[in-house]
């Protein structure tokens, strides 16, 4: 292989721990490697960027990836990091999540491309629904002891907890059922490489253990990688905003806040981040990191950390989008920038910013401008305050300044329902019409 995957993944802080020999293994030839996803949900979160850009740089560095969705397992759930056990899912919600995330992982990686090295997608409750339990406990259970179950950190840490809930037999099982699923693809895919978050270590080791006892030993051969867990260098959690999580679909986290959060980052969380949630190569990374040092209020590392991921989730004209809509409050905009935003980016932008809701009626014959300012909705204290202001060509609708004189009628509806107020450079106030 011409590129040493292991390399770039080290010196993009990407990986924790890596089962001797398999640097040489991907250096050898094209090796297929695997990694799961529970489908807790019906998208994924910016927490599930990572695996996917580790299957990402695996394709592109002319191996082949496989991406499992967790059909089976996600019938379980997987303790490990979790100190409760998780509620079950019904049939209906786990065939949703299911059909959701792969719209996600489509969006990332190509399964109908004809190349060598083309990228598989398997759920593995198509290989576990017609396994009975005395079949699984024969010919699987057997193979693996308890004790090495018991010494795994997410069996201890459960059994061990300060709740002392224990462990269902179900979660316990988990370990297993993964561990067969890397036997599975190692047989049915010539699948050698399980990877995933480091708190996944004990679930991929139990795999390459099962793969090896249920094999011979000249087919016995499996390999194994984690990733760090994203952390923020202020302690708290990666992903996690007042609003909940950030997701990667549009739906749920829109491409403004998404944005959003990638230029917020902090210094030295920018620094990190752009090395793994970007594919920039070393060199032009090292550049901005020296030139956001030598004037840091510029944020051009978190300016390209944020443009590079945003367009790689969603694309180059949402992203643009995010731009233009960032650029209403901290830049110079137009009415018809304005306009261009749908419902939802609108109330992201001016979210918190005080609103005042009017009869749509008022504006079909024209409400004045000094109504609009004070008595309608209070945006100023007293009309002569209205008066003053305007005179002072100190307010705008819609971004565009205006006198006394105007009316604003339905024609001002941002979205159709509402109009921004302005008073100055950063003084704002909505009138919603309904």
């Amino acid at each position: 292989m011409t590129i040493n995957l292991i390399d770039e993944l080290q010196w993009r802080g990407m990986v924790h721990d890596i089962m001797p020999g398999t640097q040489e293994q991907l250096q050898k030839e094209m090796t297929t490697a695997y990694i799961g996803f529970d489908p807790t949900s019906d998208s994924l979160h910016i927490g599930s960027l990572v695996p996917i850009i580790l299957l990402v740089h695996i394709h592109k560095a002319g191996h082949r990836p496989i991406a499992l969705i967790g059909g089976a397992t996600g019938m379980i759930g997987d303790p490990s990091g979790k100190s409760d056990e998780r509620n079950l899912l019904n049939e209906e919600t786990l065939a949703n999540n299911i059909s959701g995330i792969k719209k996600t992982l489509e969006r990332f990686l190509d399964f109908n491309s004809k190349t060598s090295n083309q990228a598989i997608l398997v759920n593995n409750y198509d290989w576990m629904k017609e396994f009975s339990f005395i079949e699984f406990a024969r010919d699987v259970g057997k193979r693996i002891t308890v004790n090495y179950m018991m010494a795994k950190d997410s069996v201890k840490t459960r059994i061990s907890g300060e709740n002392n809930a224990g462990m269902s037999f179900t979660e316990f099982t988990y370990q297993l059922i993964q561990g067969y699923d890397f036997y599975y693809l190692h047989k049915n895919y010539n699948c050698l490489l399980q990877m995933g978050g480091s708190d996944q270590w004990g679930n991929i080791t139990t795999g390459t253990e099962l793969v090896r006892r249920m094999n011979a030993p000249e087919e016995a051969k499996a390999f194994a990688m984690t990733c760090p867990l994203i952390t923020k260098a202020d302690g708290s959690k990666f992903g996690k905003t007042e609003g909940g999580n950030i997701w990667l679909d549009a739906d749920k986290t829109s491409v403004y806040k998404f944005y959003q959060f990638w230029l917020n980052a902090s210094d030295d969380d920018a620094e990190k981040y752009i090395k793994i949630f970007t594919f920039l190569d070393q060199a032009s990374i090292q550049a901005l990191i020296m030139e956001h040092k030598e004037a840091p209020h510029l944020r051009a590392l978190q300016k390209k950390l944020a443009e590079q991921v945003t367009s790689f989730v969603h694309n180059e004209e949402e992203l643009n989008k995010a731009i233009a809509a960032s650029n209403i409050l901290f830049g110079k905009s137009t009415a018809e920038d304005l306009q261009l935003l749908d419902e939802q980016t609108f109330l992201d932008v001016f979210e918190g910013v005080p609103l005042a809701i009017v009869a749509k009626s008022d504006l079909e014959s024209g409400m004045d401008m000094i109504a609009a300012l004070s008595a309608k909705t209070q945006f100023l204290k007293s009309n002569g305050e209205a008066r003053r202001a305007l005179k002072e060509n100190a307010i705008s609708v819609n971004k565009q300044k205006i006198k006394e004189d105007y009316l604003i009628t339905t024609k001002d509806l941002i979205a159709g329902q509402f109009v921004l107020l302005q008073r100055g450079k950063k003084n704002y106030y909505l009138i919603k019409a309904e």
